[in-house]
C-alpha cells in the first residue's frame, strides 16, 4: 500500500540550532565546558519530559509512518487501536506526529482515553497532531526514545520506514536484554512485514539471535487479536488499572 506524504513544512530554525548542537557532540572531544553544557541541556530535556509524563497513567506506545494519509486501511487501523486501548484503560503514547501517530491519538481521544504525544523538533518541522491531551517537544531523538520506552507497558509497531524500524527494535533490544520487562511487542500488518520474520529466522539459523528471540513479537492484522495479547500480556500480567498512578506531592509543585 503505497504512502501519501505530507506537504513539507517550512524549516524550524530551533530545530537547526539543537541539531548543530547535537552533530558537535557526536564528532568527538570538545572542551571540558562544551559538554558539561551539552549534558545539562539533555538534563533539562529529560526533566522537562519525566514531569509531563510522570503522572499520564500507564501508556501504550504506538509506532508507524507520519506519511499514511487520513482514511487510509492503515490509518483507520490504528484509529481503532487506539480506541481499544482506551478502553482497556491506558493512555496512547506517540511521537505526536501525522500519520499513523495522529490515527492512534484520535482514537484514543474519540473514545474518551487520554491521548499523549512526544514530539521531535526537526529542520522540516514536525507540528503536533490535533488529538493530543499533552504533549511536549524533545530536540534529541535518544532522549525522546528513552521517554517512549519509560512510560510504556506494551508497544504496537504499525507499518512504517526507518525510524518505525529504529524503535521496533530499540525496544525488542531491551526485552532481548532484559534491560525491561519481556512487556508484549505487537507488529501490525503481516503482508507490509512479510520480509521481517523471514530476516529474523535467517538471522536465527545463522546463530546470530537465539529461538527465544523469535518469541518476542506478535504478528497480526487483527485488533481484537492484538488488544487480546496486550490484555494478557501486559494488563493481566502487571496487573494494570486505569487509576494506576504515582501520588502527587505538592512540595515538587505536581
Amino acid at each position: 500500500m503505497p504512502a501519501v506524504a505530507a506537504p513539507v513544512p517550512k524549516p524550524n530554525t530551533a530545530a537547526r540550532s539543537a541539531g548543530r548542537a547535537e552533530r558537535r557532540f557526536l564528532a568527538g572531544p570538545r572542551s571540558r565546558r562544551s559538554e558539561m553544557r551539552f549534558l545539562w541541556t539533555v538534563l533539562h530535556e529529560f526533566l522537562r519530559g519525566f514531569r509531563a509524563l510522570h503522572f499520564v497513567g500507564p501508556c501504550v506506545s504506538v509506532f508507524g509512518s507520519a506519511r499514511v494519509a487520513a482514511g487510509s486501511p492503515y490509518y483507520e487501523l490504528a484509529r481503532q487501536l487506539g480506541a481499544g486501548l482506551s478502553r482497556q484503560g491506558f493512555t496512547v503514547l506517540t511521537g505526536g506526529g501525522p500519520g499513523i501517530m495522529e490515527a492512534a491519538n484520535r482514537g484514543a481521544r474519540e473514545a474518551g482515553g487520554l491521548s499523549v504525544g512526544c514530539n521531535i523538533v526537526l529542520d522540516q518541522e514536525q507540528r503536533p497532531n490535533a488529538y493530543l491531551d499533552k504533549w511536549l517537544a524533545c530536540h534529541y531523538f535518544f532522549v525522546r526514545k528513552v521517554l517512549l520506552v519509560k512510560y510504556s507497558y506494551a508497544f504496537i509497531i504499525m507499518p512504517g520506514g526507518i525510524g518505525t524500524l529504529d524503535e521496533l527494535f530499540e525496544a525488542l533490544t531491551l526485552i532481548q536484554t532484559r534491560k525491561i520487562q519481556n512487556f508484549p511487542v505487537v507488529v501490525v500488518g503481516r503482508d507490509y512485514w512479510q520480509p521481517l520474520p523471514a530476516l529474523l529466522a535467517r538471522l536465527e539459523a545463522q546463530g546470530m539471535v537465539a529461538p527465544t528471540d523469535l518469541q518476542l513479537l506478535t504478528y497480526t492484522d487483527s485488533v481484537e487479536e492484538a488488544l487480546a495479547h496486550i490484555e494478557q500480556h501486559a494488563v493481566l500480567k502487571f496487573q494494570l488499572t486505569a487509576t494506576h498512578r504515582p501520588r502527587r506531592w505538592w512540595w515538587f509543585w505536581e
